[in-house]
């Protein structure tokens, strides 16, 4: 093993190490302040300065993302004017791992004059941000992995890790879903995980009624070009026919009827089920199109194309 190897291990078991003492230590504080922060009715204020600066920008947009409205601001812009960013209905966020930042004086001060929720994710629970803060996320006061020079290594692993489980548990709190998600998530591979039938249907349904004669709704077959034709009685879907129950009932076609040759209570979906589990269940059962349905009123349709065009397959 060489010896980049061996400090690379090194540095990893350290920061695991610092980890599981964190999760061990979590308790009643963190209980608090989720709860605190699910029933907030402003925003979520991160702030820090250096790399705790950095690691509290990617907490604030990770809460953004998972349905708790956050913003980062940058403790000397807050003393130099965006202090008035920070409303009443606010809680703030402070990183500092000695907790003596001194750049975060003012925003301490500003949140004891406006009773703003203050938390402090520090490892010093008798500093300045630790003594101030209305709810103390501790971290460990583990080694950092960079001995030599104590470079902010561990420290900002646990703030990371510290910041992911805050914003799950008030992911979870709050039930916010994958469909909540994509609204936040519209571009690339999440949000095209994400989409549902309603982003990819068409609209403009073909349908005839079960009375009509058969060569409507062969007409309607043609004229669509989904290779399908959906069947109503009183608005209500009860069959379709395809291309393929044509092809198996060519000999009859002329002396039956619709009820006779459609496929009947074919399969169907929503517009708010997601669109990987709709091609789910068309690979399932060998289909190319899925009938839209909302109480049992066709709305839409999908065909597998669809589902290849916007990249889900």
């Amino acid at each position: 093993m060489t010896d980049h190897v061996k400090t690379g291990r090194n540095v990893l078991k350290t920061e695991i190490d610092a980890l599981e003492q964190l999760s061990q230590n979590l308790g009643a504080d963190f209980e608090a302040a989720v709860t605190r922060l699910q029933n907030l009715e402003g925003r979520i204020i991160l702030t820090g300065v250096g790399k705790s600066g950095h690691v509290a920008r990617k907490i604030s947009a990770t809460l953004a993302s998972t349905g708790s409205p956050s913003l980062y601001i940058h403790p000397t812009e807050a003393s130099h004017g965006d202090m008035g960013m920070i409303t009443e209905a606010d809680a703030v966020i402070a990183l500092s791992r000695s907790g003596e930042t001194k750049e975060l004086a003012d925003i301490i001060g500003y949140c004891r004059r406006f009773g703003i929720p203050l938390f402090g994710m520090t490892t010093a629970a008798n500093s300045t941000l630790g003594k101030a803060a209305d709810h103390l996320l501790l971290l460990p006061n583990a080694p950092e992995a960079c001995a030599e020079t104590r470079a902010p290594t561990t420290s900002t692993t646990l703030q990371i890790a510290l910041g992911d489980a805050l914003s799950v548990a008030l992911l979870e709190a709050k039930g916010f879903t994958a469909k909540d998600f994509k609204t936040f998530h519209p571009g690339g591979a999440l949000g095209t995980s994400l989409a549902t039938v309603a982003d990819l249907m068409h609209v403009d349904v073909p349908l005839v009624d079960h009375n009509a004669p058969i060569e409507t709704a062969l007409d309607v077959l043609g004229k669509k070009g989904f290779g399908c034709v959906g069947i109503t009685q009183k608005t209500k879907l009860v069959g379709m026919i395809t291309d393929g129950d044509l092809r198996r009932n060519y000999a009859k076609l002329q002396t039956a009827n619709i009820s006779q040759v459609m496929t009947k209570s074919p399969k169907t979906t929503v517009p708010n089920e997601l669109a990987a589990d709709a091609l789910r269940k068309m690979s399932g059962g060998k289909i190319t199109q899925l009938f839209v349905i909302e109480n049992g009123v066709p709305v839409g349709i999908v065909h597998l194309h669809d589902f290849l065009k916007a990249g889900i397959a």
